[in-house]
């Protein structure tokens, strides 16, 4: 499996531009810490009490930076200085012959997921999301279906990304084993969730979990997987 390149980490400011309805922020900083579609960056805000930075993961990206996914911490306000690090971590990759694109937001809002619609659109990709939550303002092309229809969707897919939080991991891996054998073969990737407050610098362990008989850390060996790698 192939996965997005981890680029030396970096430091630079950036501002919150807009807060919006659902919580989420509007960040603009530097191109080079854009993180690309679940990779991350650790921000803290200038002047904050808190002596955790957060991580912010990406939804919507742009040129001049991106929006965030899933809220941002409700102190934050337009204007505000982010003293940020990254891009950190592992990210997702679509592989260039996809063409049936599965999304599957397992236990949470797809947002984590969102960036992947634009990579997919612009190699021709159908794709489909799978997820129990509302999303506004998804292309039209996108299909959206309940997570019911999960192993249907994995039977049609050729490539699949899945976002999950780490204590329902075992669960999402019970699910797809029953489901005789849809979506055997194909590409997938997984996205695991965990508090991550050292952003892998430390080896704190707050977002181990065991992978094939050894501990890794989501926050510098993921946070996206191999599904084949966890099963």
């Amino acid at each position: 499996m192939t996965y997005v390149k981890i680029f030396q980490m970096k430091t630079a400011q950036g501002r919150v531009e807009e807060i919006f309805l659902d919580g989420s922020a509007g960040i603009v900083c530097p191109p080079e810490l854009i993180p690309h579609p679940g990779q991350y960056l650790h921000a803290h805000a200038d002047g904050s009490v808190s002596p955790l930075a957060v991580s912010l993961f990406p939804s919507l990206i742009s040129p001049k930076g991106f929006r965030s996914a899933p809220a941002a911490p409700p102190s934050w306000r337009p204007g505000d200085i982010l003293h940020l690090r990254g891009p950190i971590g592992r990210g997702f990759f679509i592989p260039a012959n996809a063409r049936r694109i599965a999304l599957v937001a397992f236990d949470d809002s797809p947002s984590l997921l969102r960036g992947l619609i634009p990579v997919a659109m612009k190699q021709n990709a159908e794709v489909v999301l799978a997820c129990d939550s509302q999303i506004a303002d998804l292309p039209e092309v996108v299909e959206v279906l309940p997570l019911e229809a999960m192993g249907e969707i994995l039977r049609w897919a050729d490539y699949a990304a899945f976002d999950a939080d780490r204590e329902n991991l075992n669960r999402l891996m019970e699910r797809l084993a029953g489901m005789n054998q849809a979506g055997a073969g194909i590409e997938a990737q997984v996205l695991i969730r965990a508090a991550m407050p050292c952003g892998g610098i430390a080896d704190c362990g707050a977002c181990a979990f065991i992978l094939r008989h050894e501990w890794k850390m989501i926050c510098k060996d993921g946070p996206v997987f191999d599904l084949r790698g966890i099963k």
